[in-house]
């Protein structure tokens, strides 16, 4: 089997060629669903995936093993920012979690707490590697990414437990990295962790984080807007794959109209953190995003909000293949730099 260097060079390659031909070699012409067009090298990999086992009938084993073909699209680390690797107290026993440190640090940014996308079921400290290096060299703050525990051996609200309790750790720690209190980031089920973190430090009387970054999140696993019937089938993630991570995630006794699993339906979010709200188009929680920013104003949170239209859920892992990923990333990192200057201003 080939080198993940020559699977990288190999899908850059093809994904270097003109639109019109990847398209060709796609199987059909522009794809334009919801107002949305879907960015031609997402597409050419969207057909490709169509040859593969569909996930949802796959076993959790079976999709870890599978995740290590994300490093062909996956960026490389950022220049300048280094690594190590921590054990960090969870909330059923110490948990692993790698540092970002950048080499510019600015002593007044917070300590980055971020949770891994995966539905709480897949996804591991590699899964945001790219990302998180790349935030922490544009933020120019430390990033700690947390490797919670995952269903279906450790259900709801195992996960999150663990994100909040690395959060707290994070917060109490921070000096001792350089940074100035703790902000609390996520994509996807990391994104709905990240929320809920907040919401659930507001319950205990604690204060807030310095920020909450949220990209593509998960933040009503009971809905039913229009996005979850437009983008169905989109690629990567789709309906059917949501339910399959739904049905190993929650506990038998789960309500899905909790807040700590969906943190849109609470009814009362004044007073949480400056939000950076950011969402792919091609996905079926766009709505929940762009629901979930327009509440946080409503309430009178700062929102800093950017849509990605052409991208699809799970692009913080495309960076390395699809140069529109890429730039959102950045402009992301760049967003959580302007917000953690605007508050300290």
């Amino acid at each position: 089997m080939a080198s993940i260097a020559v699977q990288r060079a190999i899908v850059r390659t093809i994904l270097s060629l003109p639109a019109p031909l990847l398209r060709l070699m796609s199987g059909g012409g522009v794809v334009y669903r919801g107002g949305r067009t879907l960015d031609p090298r997402l597409q050419f990999l969207a057909a490709q995936a169509r040859g593969a086992p569909a996930v949802e009938t796959l076993t959790p084993e079976d999709v870890r093993r599978g995740e290590a073909a994300l490093a062909a699209v996956s960026g490389e680390l950022e220049r300048g920012v280094r690594l190590e690797t921590l054990s960090i107290p969870g909330a059923g026993g110490d948990i692993t979690a790698r540092l970002y440190r950048p080499e510019s640090q600015d002593p007044d940014a917070p300590l980055m707490v971020w949770a891994h996308m995966g539905g709480g079921v897949i996804g591991t400290l590699d899964t945001s590697h790219a990302f998180c290096g790349l935030l922490a060299a544009i933020a120019r703050g430390p990033v700690l990414s947390v490797d919670y525990r995952l269903a279906p051996e450790h259900r709801f609200p195992a996960g999150l437990e663990d994100v909040l309790a690395a959060y707290r750790w994070g917060r109490d720690h921070a000096g001792s990295y350089g940074a100035k209190g703790a902000a609390i980031g996520g994509d996807s089920m990391g994104g709905s962790f990240a929320a809920i973190v907040c919401q659930e430090l507001k319950r205990a009387g604690e204060d807030q984080p310095a920020l909450q970054l949220l990209v593509y999140p998960c933040v009503d696993v009971a809905s039913e807007t229009p996005s979850m019937t437009t983008y169905a089938d989109a690629f990567p993630l789709g309906r059917p794959m949501m339910e399959w991570f739904m049905g190993h995630y929650l506990s038998p006794d789960a309500d899905p109209a909790d807040p700590r699993l969906s943190p849109l339906r609470s009814a009362d979010l004044a007073g949480l953190a400056p939000a950076v709200v950011a969402t792919a188009g091609f996905d079926p929680l766009v709505d929940q995003g762009d629901a979930y920013a327009r509440a946080l104003k409503a309430a009178g949170v700062p929102v800093r909000y950017r849509g990605y239209d052409s991208l699809c859920h799970a692009f913080t892992a495309f960076t390395g293949a699809v140069p529109a990923a890429d730039e959102a990333c950045r402009e992301i990192a760049g967003l959580v730099r302007d917000a953690i200057a605007e508050r300290r201003s």
